[in-house]
């Protein structure tokens, strides 16, 4: 397994988080691989991190399997705790940051919901598109089925801008929810399904306006430029 260290972080103390992630995708996935959620999040948090970079080759390895069963990236080691599943290691980031978990009961449990409504209500339509449109197995029937695909993605989308109207953020204020909303929505780049709901593209450019995104996709992008 690759020892490669993000720059930014491999000169602070030993102990803190640490991602494990890869430089192996191509330039359609730039951006939108998942490790970004967690860098984000982490920045948003103020909490310290280390990147550590592994090969396709090494996903299959029993080493990583220990810390991902299903050979998937990104997961993470914190004080001996490994965690996978984005949705699940953004939740665990969020309970030392009020910034992504509000204090008050109420907001936090609103917060979690909106977490668990981006990849549980939205993302599976979504991603289902995006398979279709990058990765055609079958062009012959994926023509047939994108009709379809885009139109659930139109209805889910909708549904969002209905909730959103003139909100800033999902709730009364940016938290995990809208980080995750958020990463979800920019896997539909390749399209113009979210410009077609103006509240929506509002909503994701203020999103990733936030001085906290910026930084993690700063250095999400450095991996690919220095590989």
């Amino acid at each position: 397994m690759s020892s490669a260290v993000d720059s930014r972080h491999q000169e602070r103390d030993r102990g803190m988080i640490t991602i494990y992630t890869g430089d192996f995708h191509g330039a359609h996935a730039h951006g939108l691989v998942r490790d970004i959620r967690l860098r984000w999040a982490l920045e948003e948090a103020g909490i310290p991190y280390q990147v550590k970079l592994i090969g396709r080759e090494d996903l299959a390895t029993p080493a990583y399997r220990r810390l991902q069963p299903f050979g998937q990236i990104p997961a993470i080691e914190d004080d001996g705790l490994v965690l996978f599943e984005t949705s699940a290691i953004v939740l665990h980031i969020g309970e030392r940051s009020d910034v992504l978990l509000p204090s008050d009961p109420a907001g936090n449990a609103r917060a979690r919901t909106w977490v668990l409504a981006a990849v549980a209500s939205v993302e599976p339509f979504i991603s289902n598109l995006c398979r279709i449109d990058l990765f055609p197995s079958n062009p012959t029937v994926d023509i047939l089925l994108r009709p379809t695909a885009e139109e659930f993605v139109k209805r889910r989308l909708s549904a969002l801008a209905a909730w959103l109207g003139e909100r800033d953020y999902l709730e009364n204020r940016f938290t995990a929810g809208d980080l995750v909303m958020a990463s979800v929505l920019k896997l539909l780049r390749h399209t113009d399904l979210v410009a077609q709901e103006p509240n929506l593209r509002k909503y994701l450019d203020r999103c990733e306006a936030r001085p906290a995104f910026q930084r993690a996709i700063q250095e999400h992008m450095a991996v690919y430029t220095a590989s």
